[in-house]
C-alpha cells in the first residue's frame, strides 16, 4: 500500500464545500483510546454510504485511525479499524459539534488541528 503525503490528504479533504462546526485547537473530548501524537479521527454513521475512498485516503496516510460509528446503528470500519459504537461513541460525536457524517479530524497532542465535514468524492494521487 503506498501511502500519502499528509499533506496531500488534507488539501484533498479541504475541497469540501461543508463547513464544520468542530473547533479547532479543542481537545478532543473523553474517548476509549490512547491518544497518539498525530492521529485521524474519522466519525461517521450508518447513512453516509459507500466511504470506501475515504477510508482508503484516511488510511493511506500512515497515522493511527480512530473510528467513531455514532447514531446508534452499527456500520462497520474498515479491517484492522475497530469502530467505538454506542451511546457513548454518540455522546462524543455530539460533543464535538459535528454538522455532519463523515467528519475526518487532524488531532496533534489531542487537540484538533483540522477538520472536514461531508461527502468525500477527492482521489489521491
Amino acid at each position: 500500500m503506498r501511502r500519502a503525503p499528509l499533506l496531500t490528504l488534507l488539501l484533498t479533504l479541504g475541497i469540501s464545500t461543508a463547513e464544520a462546526r468542530v473547533r479547532l485547537g479543542e481537545l478532543l473530548p473523553q474517548h476509549p483510546w490512547t491518544a497518539a501524537a498525530q492521529e485521524v479521527v474519522v466519525v461517521y454513521s450508518h447513512d453516509c454510504g459507500d466511504l470506501g475512498d475515504l477510508w482508503s485516503a484516511v488510511l493511506a496516510a500512515g497515522l493511527p485511525v480512530r473510528a467513531v460509528n455514532a447514531e446508534d446503528y452499527p456500520s462497520p470500519a474498515p479491517a484492522g479499524v475497530q469502530a467505538w459504537t454506542g451511546e457513548a461513541a454518540t455522546t462524543f460525536a455530539r460533543q464535538l459539534r459535528v454538522g455532519a457524517y463523515p467528519t475526518v479530524l487532524l488531532v496533534q497532542d489531542g487537540r484538533i488541528m483540522n477538520a472536514w465535514e461531508g461527502t468525500f468524492s477527492g482521489r489521491l494521487e
